[in-house]
């Protein structure tokens, strides 16, 4: 063999995970339980999280345990406090449904095991090249220290047969709102999707967006929230109750579209009004639609605290949630509709063949639909804004 190819030969196997090690992990993962803790506010995800357990179980020996949060900070103060306490092996949480604050929060603290992304076979689907989506976690570079899992996108829902043309970007809400008083809501920005409306909006109406991007200052925060709290002024007052009461949740803001209350619901997932229609929670005619100019957008990630019990486990976990087939029946949108965080140039013909035979719906929008994905602000930024939003408007 000549010396270059070689030496091309050695870079491509140091370049894949040592199937050695992966045997090992494999090995070691055997008979453990991973307690994956994950918002537990959606059925069908529930649903396809017991059913990665049920796969793990009988392909690995490896249990999962889905431990329903309300709030991912719920699991991230108990790693802080078993850290705080001496509890540095054997942590009752194992896998974490993770982003933004808290995945920065908890990698600035010394508080998760890896890096271990590029150690899974399957990693070699997915485009881990610097600013790539599945590298970066709201400006952060995740430096292989959490999995990608699936693909969020802001969107909008409204009901066709009420709303002929809704808000076609968010300096319109105002107009439209005052068209419709008390039609249009979001969920308090305590929770992250009302938090979400707010960081869409001030996207599009910062003097500088590319400032959201670095972390907050005080002078920064001054100047590109302005015209945002000026938006919102206006809106305010014919918003749903006046802008005095709001949704707890996006779920809660659902019922309230399919009771007639408001017009427009949110969420962070394209496919959730197709599958609230097939489940009656969503009129037939309910719709999605995007601000022109595209959307918030990111990779929802798993990730493994430094004193997991189960670190093997959870890394096989892990791994089985970017095998292709598994990404596809993720996608299927009669099972949850999530869209896929692979690569599909990585793709051979046959997973591709599987993503290209998924079923469609007429409340399930395609990825052109959805206009461009637009980067989540720095994790500084949302704080901030939820607490200047909370000494603004309540009391």
């Amino acid at each position: 063999m000549r010396p270059t190819a070689t030496i091309t030969l050695i870079a491509a196997l140091l370049a894949q995970p040592a199937l050695a090690d992966w045997e090992d992990t494999l090995a070691a993962a055997r008979g453990q339980t991973v307690y994956w803790n994950a918002w537990g506010g959606d059925a069908r995800t529930n649903a396809f999280i017991d059913w990665v357990g049920e796969q793990t179980e009988a392909r690995y020996g490896v249990a999962v345990e889905h431990v329903r949060l309300t709030d991912t900070a719920e699991a991230v103060t108990r790693v802080i406090s078993e850290r705080a306490a001496g509890r540095d092996a054997d942590g009752s949480v194992d896998l974490i449904w993770i982003n933004g604050p808290n995945f920065l929060a908890m990698k600035e603290q010394d508080l998760l095991f890896g890096p271990f992304v590029a150690d899974l076979p399957n990693a070699r689907y997915l485009d881990l090249s610097p600013g790539a989506p599945a590298a970066m976690d709201f400006t952060v570079p995740v430096e292989g220290m959490e999995s990608p899992w699936r693909l969020a996108k802001f969107v909008f829902s409204y009901d066709s047969a009420r709303v002929e043309a809704p808000p076609r970007d968010m300096a319109s809400f105002v107009d439209w709102a005052e068209a419709n008083p008390g039609r249009v809501t979001h969920p308090d920005p305590s929770n992250f999707m009302g938090a979400t409306f707010l960081k869409q909006a001030l996207i599009e109406l910062a003097p500088d967006p590319a400032a959201l991007l670095e972390p907050v200052t005080d002078a920064a925060f001054a100047e590109q929230t302005a015209p945002l709290w000026a938006w919102y002024d206006a809106l305010r007052p014919n918003m749903w109750r006046g802008g005095e009461a709001f949704p707890e949740n996006e779920s809660v803001q659902q019922q309230l579209l399919n009771d007639g209350e408001v017009d427009i619901a949110m969420s962070f997932d394209p496919a959730s009004t197709a599958a609230a229609i097939a489940q009656g929670l969503l009129p037939p005619t309910a719709r999605v639609f995007v601000p022109e100019g595209g959307t918030i957008g990111n990779v929802s990630f798993v990730a493994i605290p430094y004193n997991a019990a189960s670190a093997e486990g959870a890394q096989v976990v892990a791994n089985f949630l970017l095998a292709p087939e598994v990404q596809a029946r993720m996608q299927d949108i009669e099972v949850m509709g999530s869209f896929s965080v692979l690569d599909p140039e990585r793709l051979d013909a046959e997973a591709r063949a599987a993503f290209d035979a998924l079923p469609a719906a007429p409340a399930l929008p395609t990825l052109e639909e959805l206009g461009p994905t637009l980067p989540e602000p720095h994790p500084s930024w949302m704080t901030r804004l939820t607490e200047d939003w909370a000494r603004r408007y309540t009391r």
